[in-house]
């Protein structure tokens, strides 16, 4: 079964923009809910496709973090061509990597941050790499002999870009001083304690004056998908509708 890439959704509705950066190894469905939740709400909402997501494995490994940075670059560029002048993003995982990013290099007019990670090595970026590369193959009906062969060659190849994607990480970190906008830092309590560590040194890191954290008792890694899921949503809306636009 050959698996169709999941495509970027653009939801129209008020004059307010919201740009929605995926996670790792994951794709703009995640933030689909919450589009949809945020357009019934008066917010327009843009979620790109970070190059090489929703792709084999071997696919994504050919792309890393310049073409991730240009990818949301141009989502900006994409609410600013409609017309918008003031945009917030919305970031997970990797894509609130790149949301923090963002607001040290443009003018943001707030940031969300969910289950982003501030300290993650290369190793252990190639452990979701071979996870999503194995479930992958079962989605697409491979034979388990045929899994295992072709898991065998993805060893082999070349891995630069997750070392790419935990410099990207430690650079951002660094420079969380310089993020001024608002933010607003969300965590799963379920979810590996790294990541309530990492939203607090977002938290105390950036110099916003309106900032805030917050953790969610029932929810994992996919925070826009879990059981808090309507308690995410009202919460981000909440701390959209503060701003100013």
């Amino acid at each position: 079964m050959k698996l169709l890439p999941p495509k970027p959704f653009y939801y129209e509705s008020g004059e307010r923009a919201v740009l929605l950066l995926h996670s790792f190894t994951s794709n703009p469905n995640d933030m689909k809910k919450l589009g949809r939740y945020l357009q019934q709400n008066q917010y327009s909402c843009y979620a790109p496709t970070l190059s090489g997501h929703g792709l084999p494995a071997e696919d994504l490994l050919s792309y890393g973090p310049s073409d991730w940075w240009q990818d949301a670059l141009d989502g900006y560029q994409l609410l600013k061509d409609k017309g918008f002048e003031r945009i917030a993003v919305v970031g997970l995982s990797l894509g609130g990597v790149l949301a923090l990013k963002m607001g040290q290099e443009l003018k943001i007019n707030g940031v969300v941050t969910l289950s982003v990670p501030m300290d993650k090595e290369a190793a252990v970026l190639k452990k979701r790499i071979v996870y999503y590369a194995k479930r992958y193959k079962q989605i697409e009906g491979k034979e388990d002999q045929q899994i295992a062969s072709e898991m065998a060659e993805l060893d082999l190849l070349p891995f630069e870009s997750l070392t790419d994607f935990e410099q990207l990480i430690n650079r951002t970190r660094d420079h969380l001083a310089s993020v001024v906008s608002p933010v607003c830092v969300m965590y799963g309590e379920m979810d590996d304690s790294s990541y309530k560590t990492s939203a607090e040194t977002i938290f105390e890191s950036v110099a916003s004056d309106q900032k805030t954290i917050k953790g969610y008792a029932n929810s994992k890694h996919l925070m826009t998908l879990g059981k808090d899921m309507n308690a995410v949503n009202q919460d981000i809306l909440a701390f959209l509708n503060k701003l100013n636009w």
